[in-house]
């Protein structure tokens, strides 16, 4: 495919409205849109147009400077997706910060399969989370997912929403690869986790065995809390609960880093990595 880079030369000009002072709108309601942002993501979110993995571009703006670098993932978008290209001074007044790279996207995720749906075709590994917050603990989840071979991340209504730009951006474009369903309680989440027949494992400095003690299944979960509180304690009584070795005096781990060590060992049992 090609593509026909067209000039802004106006912060205003109405053609790259959707561009406009991404950092103040990343926060609000977006219609199922979103901004991905930098070289990696560029092409993570190429591939998942191309393979109809749900997401697809809209419109994609360069900065001058970085658009031959960028030319052969360009390509690789199709002809309608409009390229536009702005110097440093235009394309920092459209994003309103310059700390962009150089590579802002608009995409679109289109209507995703509801957790129901989306558990009955997973994988044999899931990671869950329980009310997340933080959009760069969100972001190293997806990163995380991806690397240790989870086939959806599932998170209840009250997790922060993974196609935010800083998500997107920390997950290195895993968020556009990795299914997802963000839907109803955690009480609902854990339930359909059960139904679909995954072992279900919380992961908490208070579990009542070690990480090492997950026996191989067929299906595994792992239920990670929001950060700081961990998972209630309601939820920490109702199902099996895990903890990681760690040396005395330290509270706990990110609860990134807890995931990707767990998702790490889990995978391993199950022969998901080499």
């Amino acid at each position: 495919m090609t593509f026909n880079p067209i000039d802004i030369a106006d912060a205003d000009d109405p053609r790259i409205a959707a561009f406009r002072s991404i950092r103040e709108r990343d926060m609000t309601g977006r219609e199922g849109r979103f901004i991905a942002e930098g070289t990696v993501v560029l092409r993570m979110l190429a591939a998942a147009h191309a393979q109809a993995r749900g997401f697809h571009a809209e419109a994609i703006l360069i900065l001058r400077s970085r658009l031959a670098g960028v030319a052969e993932i360009l390509a690789c978008f199709p002809s309608d997706v409009p390229v536009y290209v702005a110097e440093p001074a235009v394309f920092n007044a459209i994003a309103g910060f310059d700390m962009h790279r150089g590579v802002l996207a608009i995409g679109r995720r289109a209507e995703a399969p509801g957790l129901k749906d989306l558990l009955a075709t997973a994988p044999p590994l899931v990671l869950a989370a329980c009310g997340l917050s933080n959009h760069d603990n969100m972001g190293a989840l997806f990163r995380n997912a991806a690397a240790f071979g989870a086939g959806a991340v599932v998170m209840d209504r009250t997790a922060c929403d993974p196609t935010y730009r800083k998500s997107i951006r920390v997950s290195v474009g895993a968020v556009l690869t990795v299914p997802f369903a963000r839907e109803g309680s955690i009480e609902t989440v854990i339930g359909a986790l059960i139904a679909e027949g995954y072992a279900l494992w919380g992961l908490s400095p208070r579990g009542r065995v070690a990480l090492d003690a997950i026996p191989p299944a067929p299906r595994t979960a792992l239920l990670v809390g929001t950060e700081g509180e961990g998972l209630p304690d309601a939820i920490m009584a109702a199902i099996d609960t895990a903890r990681i070795a760690q040396a005395p005096g330290l509270d706990s781990l990110n609860v990134a880093t807890a995931a990707a060590i767990a998702l790490h060992r889990i995978a391993t049992v199950n022969g998901l990595v080499g």
